[in-house]
């Protein structure tokens, strides 16, 4: 909603709240002090204006009123839930769990300003993200030994604590199967409830691969960056495949490297900096829409650009369609762009049938969705403004490959097997890890750092 809109709003709620006042006051009653109700609560107005704000600038208290204007420096620390959490500061200060912050400004709301007492497990060093669900800190656990811990805190509300149990679950059954943290799934230490917010600890990563790219202006990953990261990717979504679990929401925001230190060269032809990450090891991260075969399956899982069809023309799911979000990411990884920038189901099966060709028609025959077909095909104006943009910026995949090195075209052999259109023809992860691409002579860098892939397939550490 533009600024405009919200600020006339809440000026007649201001207006109209001091009229009845002035009609009480005439009567002889006293005056009753109304809440605007566009000023309801700080994490409305940070949803509404965050990225607007900027440092220095203020924010109103959360009880507003004509009277009541907190002159509070804007941060944004003060979420949903501040008050209320300020008045169980004294009890909070007695529970011998409490975590307390180095630096009060980034700190969590209900873990300001104490110094570490004595019995306190977790020191909180920073924020390293947050969401929806909460934020994650970066910790020093002093149960162990002190080492810097992930500490992923959930928001004291039922959905999100239900959706943590379940994710809890995943990672205890991860636990079992691999206790020595050898197929490269971030590993859960330990978990926990405080005071209605359910924390779990989690070994600590560094950026993730989408915020490396980021930061690096886009510049895809080298090729031999590509295969490190694609096996190992392959050898820990198969690890899941093999214990009955489909991950359901692989993308590159959901792989973490293990450290993201990077080398910096300047690029004369192109005029700027580019980096080079040193050691491209891996985790898969995020398994709160994990699944297991077992249990009910929701009918739209995964991140959009990352959907395969059979989800899209709901069609029912499992494994396959894990691997078709693995062969987006790589081709990401490869080009430094998304395969699929769309944001609507027919466009996103258009772009799908420019890229890899018609959508098999026993898959149209079967799906529910037949709004988006006419007599077997799809139902898609290709002389529209979305056609037009669909035809200008996709065009058939090995169009693609920027190289007509040998270990290009096989990546590319990989990439579409994992983007066959029907689950049951769709390479299957147990074979992708035996594909041609990962059996390609290693480079001079991989030679020089000792990453060969067929005398050390161990790459956990």
């Amino acid at each position: 909603m533009p600024h405009s809109r919200r600020y006339a709003s809440s000026e007649r709620a201001s207006r109209s709240s001091y009229q009845d006042r002035y009609r009480e006051r005439e009567r002889g009653r006293k005056p009753r002090h109304r809440r605007s109700r566009s000023f309801s609560s700080s994490s409305e107005r940070d949803r509404r204006g965050r990225g607007h704000r900027q440092e220095g600038t203020y924010a109103r208290s959360r009880s507003y009123n004509n009277r009541s204007v907190d002159r509070r420096p804007y941060d944004r620390r003060y979420g949903e839930g501040y008050r209320r959490q300020e008045r169980e500061r004294e009890r909070e200060r007695l529970s011998p769990d409490v975590y307390h912050s180095r630096d009060p400004s980034t700190s969590y709301d209900y873990r300001r300003t104490h110094q570490r007492h004595k019995g306190s497990r977790h020191e909180i060093v920073g924020t390293l993200g947050e969401g929806t669900f909460g934020r994650v800190m970066e910790c020093i656990d002093h149960r162990r030994g002190g080492a810097h811990v992930a500490l992923k805190i959930i928001k004291n509300v039922e959905k999100y604590k239900e959706a943590a149990r379940l994710e809890i679950n995943v990672l205890e059954r991860i636990n079992e199967r691999d206790p020595d943290n050898k197929n490269l799934c971030v590993q859960m230490f330990d978990w926990f409830d405080y005071h209605g917010h359910m924390c779990l600890s989690f070994e600590l990563l560094a950026l993730s691969t989408f915020d490396f790219l980021k930061e690096n202006n886009y510049l895809p990953y080298s090729i031999s960056q590509v295969r490190h990261m694609a096996y190992q990717l392959c050898l820990a979504v198969k690890f899941l495949h093999d214990n009955k679990l489909t991950h359901t929401d692989l993308k590159p925001e959901n792989i973490l490297f293990v450290n993201s230190d990077f080398t910096l060269t300047y690029n004369v032809e192109k005029k700027r900096e580019e980096r080079t990450v040193k050691n491209a090891a891996v985790r898969v991260v995020d398994f709160g829409s994990a699944t297991f075969d077992h249990e009910h399956h929701s009918t739209i899982v995964s991140t959009r650009h990352y959907r395969a069809p059979e989800v899209i023309l709901e069609l029912g799911w499992s494994q396959p369609c894990d691997v078709w979000s693995i062969g987006c990411i790589l081709f990401e990884y490869y080009l430094g762009f998304t395969l699929f920038q769309t944001h609507d189901n027919r466009e996103h099966l258009a772009m799908m049938e420019r890229i890899l060709g018609p959508v098999p028609s026993r898959m149209i025959r079967k799906t529910r969705k037949q709004k988006y077909f006419y007599r077997g095909r799809l139902d898609w104006n290709e002389n529209s403004s979305a056609g037009r943009y669909v035809r200008e910026n996709c065009k058939p995949l090995r169009r693609y490959i920027l190289s007509e090195a040998e270990e290009h075209h096989q990546l590319f052999d990989l990439i579409e097997a994992m983007l066959e259109y029907e689950p049951q023809k769709r390479i299957t992860l147990a074979a992708a890890v035996r594909h041609q691409f990962f059996q390609s002579p290693v480079s001079t860098s991989e030679q020089t750092t000792g990453k060969h892939w067929e005398a050390n397939r161990d790459i956990s550490r």
